[in-house]
């Protein structure tokens, strides 16, 4: 009799369209609208990672990045949010990697050579370098149950569209997504210390 997994939490998945001159160049190649990926492990979105610029005026100053999708280039980003199911275990696996790569993220750089790669087909594998998808597809490959068919260094933005681990949660301006979330959070959050203050 087979085991049944647990499903205790969840992961999302972020592709974003930020307009920028880099993300219409990788479009011209990929004929595709969203072209930068990032996993988050809220539904705010609060905490979002990825592989890209350092410096919004500079698309070859990149690295590991903790993303705010209220700033920067994300003011006027459309995006596609997917939701991932996996059990605690799964989550915290991704959770450690991600604290580790913080913990010493100057040693990550952005494998923009990689790029070519894909444009290529060829493997182009660096130690501390990825891209963003590559590096959103590496996390995935954590769990046994969100693994990707395709190698990570192949890995583009749109193949988590057909994922068949991921069930697409919302599709629109980003803006509108985070605050219409964060909102509802701060609503709960309110309402819940009502019912446990206690009365003056």
């Amino acid at each position: 009799m087979n085991e049944v997994r647990k499903v205790e939490k969840t992961v999302y998945i972020v592709l974003t369209n930020t307009g920028t001159l880099f993300s219409k160049a990788i479009g011209m190649y990929t004929r595709k609208d969203m072209n930068h990926a990032s996993i988050a492990f809220d539904a705010g979105l609060n905490e979002m990672y990825s592989f890209g610029r350092k410096n919004r005026h500079n698309p070859f100053n990149g690295g590991f990045v903790r993303e705010v999708p209220t700033e920067g280039l994300f003011k006027s980003a459309t995006c596609a949010i997917y939701k991932c199911e996996v059990t605690y275990k799964e989550y915290n696996q991704m959770r450690n990697k991600i604290r580790h790569m913080e913990q010493c993220k100057e040693l990550y750089k952005y494998n923009l050579i990689g790029l070519f790669g894909v444009a290529m087909n060829i493997k182009i594998e660096r130690e501390y370098a990825f891209f963003c998808s590559q590096f959103v597809a590496t996390m995935m490959n954590e769990c046994q149950s969100t693994q990707l068919q395709i190698a990570p260094y192949f890995v583009q933005p749109h193949h988590f569209e057909q994922h068949s681990s991921l069930n697409l949660l919302y599709k629109g301006n980003l803006q509108t997504y985070v605050y219409d979330k964060r909102g509802i959070e701060e609503r709960v959050q309110k309402n819940t210390w009502k019912r446990f203050a206690l009365p003056v």
